[in-house]
């Protein structure tokens, strides 16, 4: 370090601050401006740049703000157009319930009065027959009571064998 004292040299020495001093002032007026303008207009578009993912988010969060209200309002109309669903079909199967009551009771008093009829017809059908027979026995009773009376029984036993009553 003593040899360094030893070499000084003031001349060499300012000569060195004044080449420094300039370099400095050359740097600063044709290199440092250009460098710091970049540097602020990267900070700028930075903060830009910020700003944007900011609102960008903001508006996200308002979109899915609304998304969820939309949502929420698809499924309320979901539910109540199931609910309208579901009273169409109970109101439906109710009306065809009732419309089939009716049609069965309707079809069951129909089948009554052919059930009937059909009954009455049989009984005139019946009655018809009995008198029918009825006549032919007086006929052939009277026709062999006048000539037989032991006859006239056994055709009577005979004719009453010969006829089923069901």
């Amino acid at each position: 370090m003593e040899q360094l004292l030893g070499q000084f040299s003031l001349g060499l020495f300012i000569l060195q601050i004044v080449l420094f001093v300039g370099l400095i002032l050359l740097l600063k007026k044709f290199a440092w401006k250009p460098i710091l303008d970049a540097v602020n207009d990267r900070e700028e578009g930075i903060k830009n740049a910020l700003l944007s993912a900011e609102n960008a988010r903001t508006e996200m969060q308002n979109l899915q703000a609304d998304n969820q209200r939309i949502l929420q309002e698809a499924r309320l109309e979901r539910d109540n157009m199931l609910k309208d669903a579901r009273e169409i079909k109970e109101k439906m199967i109710a009306d065809s319930k009732t419309e089939a009551q009716a049609q069965g009771l309707k079809m069951i008093e129909q089948a009554k009065a052919a059930i009937e009829s059909e009954k009455n017809a049989a009984m005139a059908e019946l009655k018809s027959q009995v008198s029918n027979l009825s006549i032919e026995i007086a006929e052939k009773l009277l026709k062999d009571e006048l000539s037989n009376k032991e006859a006239q029984t056994k055709l009577v036993e005979k004719m009453l064998g010969d006829v089923k009553l069901n």
